[in-house]
C-alpha cells in the first residue's frame, strides 16, 4: 500500500495541482500567520486556507469532514456517526497539541481531560474562512499550540442595510440541517446575526450484534452575534457571544452498545475585540469568557459494560481570557508584535455510579480544579533586503503551579522572482498540564509542562504562467516531559507524571493547476511517522510506534468543474493507508491491538444557480462507493450518504 500511494501521488503531481487561481495564491493575505494581515509571499510558515466558497461547495459536511480533507489534517471520527467525538492530529500529533482559535481567540474546554475544544460546537454556516497554521505557534499564541492553530473565523457583515442568508438540506439517516442569517450596516454599526439546526436520528455508533441495534440520535442548536461599532474614526469594539446545545446518544465503548446513554454540552463564548490606530500603529485588547457544561448518564436496567447499573457524570468549566497587543511599524522593512495575555481556568466536576463495585461518588469543585497564566511576548517581522523575510519572536509564560516557560521562533523566507519561495521554521512551543492532570484524584501538582522543538523547511513553486503551483514541506518534532498516566504496581496507585518523548516527522506535497479553462485541479500527499520512548517496569527504555488511528499515508485529491454559467460540479477522492489502533474489551478486561485496513473515499458535488447566484440548488454525495471501513475500532462509520439543500443569499 505504502509503495502504491507513494507512486501515485508522486506521478500526479508531476502533472496537476489544487482549487485555487494561482495569481490570487501569490498574492493572498493572511492574519493568523503574523497577528496582522500579511501576504503569505512574505511569511516563512505554512498556512492552508479554506475561503468561504470553498465552504460553500463543501454543501452537506460538517467542520469536522472539511477539515479532514485538507493537507496533513486527520480528524477521526470526521465520519462516524454525526454526534461522535471528533479528535484532531494536525501533521500526526496529539489531539491536546493543536490549538483552536475563534477569530484569532484561544478557546478550551477546562472540563477535559485534555483541556483541547471540541470542534463539534461551532456550525459550518457561520464560518467566514478557515486559516489552519501548521508548526509550532506557542510564541505568538501560547499553551497548546505545539502542532500547529486552526483559526476559525466567523461571519462578518455585509456593506448595505441588511441581508438574509441561509442554507437548508436534508438526507441520510434523517438528518436536517438549516441555518438562517441575518447582516448588515447602518452608519457606524455593523452585525451579524446567525442561527443553526441540526437533527439526525443518526447511525448505531458501536459495532454490535443486530439484536442489539439501535440509532444514535443527535441534535444540536446554535446562536451567533457579532456586532461592530466605529466609535470614532481610530476606535473600533466587536462584542459578540456565541452559544451552542448539543444533545446525543452515545454507546458504552468499543462494540457494546447502549439504549439508555445520553448526553448534553451547552458551549458559550462571550467577549469583545478592539482596535485602536495610533498612527501607523495599532493597539488591540480582547475579553473572551468561555463556558462548557457536559452530562452524561446512563440508566439503563441491565449493565451494558460489565461493571455499571447506572452512572451520571457533571463536568462544567469556565475560562478567562484577556490580551492586548500593539502591532508597532518600526521603520520600513520591521513591524513588532508585542503583548501580554492572560487566562484563568476552573472546573468543577461529579461523578457517580451504581454497579458490581457498589456505589461510587467523586466530585471535584472549583476551589481546588484552578489555575492562572500569564505570558509576555514579543515578535519581529524584517525584511532587511527585497523579497527576504525573517520573524524572531519570544514568550515567557508565567504559570501558578510549575513557574515560568520560554518559547522562542526563527522563520526566514525568500521569495526568488516571485517563482519559488524557500522558507525554514524553528521554533519552541509547550502544553500545560490539564485541571484534571493537576488536581484530580490522579492528579499530579508537581507537573511540567509538555516541551516541544518543531523543524520544517521546504519551498514553493509558481509557475510563470501563474496555473501551476506546487508546495513542498518536511517536518520534524520532538516532545520532551510528555505527560502519561502512571500506575505503582506496587503501591497500586495511579496518577499522571512527566515520563514520555515523542518524535514525529513527516512530507506534505501540494500541488494547484488552473490551467484548464473552467476546471480547477487539487491534489495532496502526506506521510507521516512517529513513536514515543517510554520506561518500562524494569526502568529501562523502549520505543514504538504510537501514532493510533492516524494514516502514514493520505492521498486527496479535488477536481471542480464551472461547467456553465449556472452549473457547477466537483468530485473528490480521499485514499488513507493502514491504521493501528487499540481498544479495550469490557469482557476479558484486555487492551486489545488491531490493525485497521486502508480505505478510499469517493465524493460527489453539485449546485445550480439561480437569480445571479442568490439562490443555489445543491445535491452532496459522500462515500459514494458505499465503502465500508474503520475509523475507531468498535464503531462504525456512515455508509453512502446523500443529502440535497437550497442555499440563498439576498
Amino acid at each position: 500500500m505504502k509503495k502504491k500511494i507513494f507512486i501515485a501521488a508522486a506521478v500526479i503531481i508531476s502533472s496537476t495541482a489544487e482549487a485555487q487561481d494561482s495569481t490570487k495564491l501569490l498574492n493572498e493575505v493572511v492574519v493568523t500567520a503574523a497577528k496582522f494581515p500579511i501576504k503569505s509571499t512574505a511569511t516563512g510558515k505554512v498556512v492552508t486556507i479554506i475561503t468561504k466558497d470553498q465552504l460553500e461547495k463543501s454543501g452537506a459536511k460538517d467542520l469536522a469532514q472539511i477539515l479532514n480533507e485538507q493537507t496533513g489534517v486527520t480528524i477521526n471520527g470526521a465520519n462516524s456517526n454525526l454526534g461522535k467525538d471528533k479528535s484532531i492530529y494536525l501533521r500526526g500529533a496529539r489531539p491536546e497539541h493543536t490549538l483552536i482559535l475563534i477569530d484569532g481567540v484561544p478557546v478550551y474546554d477546562p472540563s477535559g481531560i485534555g483541556s483541547n475544544f471540541d470542534i463539534r460546537n461551532i456550525a459550518t454556516a457561520n464560518v467566514e474562512r478557515i486559516e489552519v497554521l501548521k508548526g509550532s505557534q506557542s510564541t505568538l499564541y501560547g499553551s497548546d499550540a505545539i502542532a500547529g492553530v486552526i483559526n476559525i473565523i466567523t461571519n462578518k457583515s455585509i456593506n448595505k442595510a441588511i441581508g438574509l442568508n441561509g442554507v437548508v438540506s436534508a438526507g441520510s439517516n434523517n438528518t436536517f440541517k438549516g441555518s438562517v442569517g441575518i447582516s448588515g450596516k447602518k452608519n457606524n454599526i455593523d452585525y451579524n446575526i446567525g442561527y443553526n439546526i441540526t437533527t439526525t436520528k443518526g447511525i448505531n455508533e458501536a459495532v454490535t450484534a443486530a439484536s442489539k441495534f439501535d440509532k444514535d440520535g443527535y441534535t444540536q442548536n446554535g446562536l451567533q452575534v457579532n456586532v461592530g461599532v466605529q466609535l470614532t474614526k481610530k476606535i473600533r469594539i466587536n462584542p459578540y457571544v456565541r452559544f451552542t446545545n448539543n444533545k446525543g446518544d452515545i454507546d458504552q465503548g468499543a462494540f457494546i452498545d447502549e439504549l439508555d446513554y445520553a448526553y448534553t454540552q451547552k458551549s458559550t463564548q462571550a467577549g469583545f475585540k478592539s482596535i485602536m490606530d495610533i498612527g501607523k500603529n495599532k493597539l488591540n485588547i480582547l475579553y473572551n469568557y468561555n463556558t462548557i457544561n457536559r452530562n452524561y448518564i446512563d440508566d439503563s436496567i441491565k449493565s451494558q459494560n460489565g461493571y455499571d447499573k447506572y452512572s451520571k457524570g457533571k463536568y462544567s468549566g469556565s475560562e478567562h481570557f484577556a490580551e492586548t497587543y500593539a502591532i508597532i511599524d518600526m521603520v520600513k522593512n520591521i513591524k513588532l508584535t508585542v503583548g501580554t495575555d492572560f487566562r484563568s481556568s476552573v472546573s468543577n466536576q461529579a461523578y457517580s455510579s451504581i454497579g458490581f463495585y457498589g456505589p461510587n461518588n467523586t466530585k471535584y469543585s472549583d476551589d481546588s480544579l484552578n489555575q492562572n497564566q500569564v505570558g509576555v511576548y514579543a515578535t519581529a517581522n524584517i525584511t532587511p533586503i527585497k523579497n527576504f523575510n525573517i520573524e524572531l519572536g519570544n514568550r515567557l509564560n508565567i504559570h501558578s503551579e510549575y513557574g515560568s516557560h520560554y518559547v522562542f521562533n526563527i522563520n526566514p523566507s525568500y521569495l526568488i522572482q516571485e517563482k519559488v519561495k524557500l522558507f525554514a521554521n524553528v521554533s519552541s512551543g509547550y502544553r500545560t498540564p490539564s485541571l484534571y492532570q493537576l488536581f484530580s484524584e490522579y492528579g499530579n501538582p508537581n507537573l511540567k509542562p509538555e516541551a516541544a522543538v518543531n523543524l520544517e523547511a521546504g519551498f514553493q513553486y509558481f509557475s510563470a504562467s501563474k496555473n501551476f503551483v506546487t508546495k513542498t514541506v518536511i517536518f520534524n518534532r520532538a516532545v520532551k516531559d510528555v505527560i502519561a498516566f502512571y500506575t505503582n504496581y506496587t503501591t497500586f496507585k495511579s496518577y499522571y507524571i512527566n515520563r514520555d518523548k515523542q518524535k514525529d516527522y513527516g512530507v506534505e506535497l501540494e500541488a494547484t493547476y488552473t490551467g484548464f479553462k473552467h476546471t480547477n485541479i487539487k491534489l495532496f500527499y502526506n506521510y507521516v511517522n512517529g513513536n514515543i520512548t517510554t520506561k518500562t517496569g524494569a526502568g529501562k527504555d523502549t520505543t514504538y510506534y504510537n501514532l493510533l488511528r492516524r494514516p502514514k499515508h493520505n492521498i486527496g485529491l479535488n477536481i471542480g468543474c464551472q461547467i456553465t454559467k449556472r452549473l457547477y460540479a466537483s468530485t473528490s477522492l480521499s485514499a488513507f493507508s493502514k491504521r493501528e489502533d487499540k481498544y479495550f474489551d469490557a469482557a476479558t478486561f484486555v487492551t486489545v491491538d488491531v490493525t485497521l485496513k486502508n480505505y478510499a473515499l469517493l465524493n460527489l458535488y453539485a449546485h445550480y444557480s439561480f437569480l445571479n447566484n442568490k439562490l443555489k440548488l445543491f445535491a452532496d454525495l459522500q462515500n459514494l462507493t458505499n465503502t465500508n471501513y474503520v475509523e475507531v475500532s468498535g464503531f462504525n462509520t456512515l455508509g453512502i450518504n446523500i443529502n440535497g439543500g437550497v442555499r440563498y443569499n439576498f
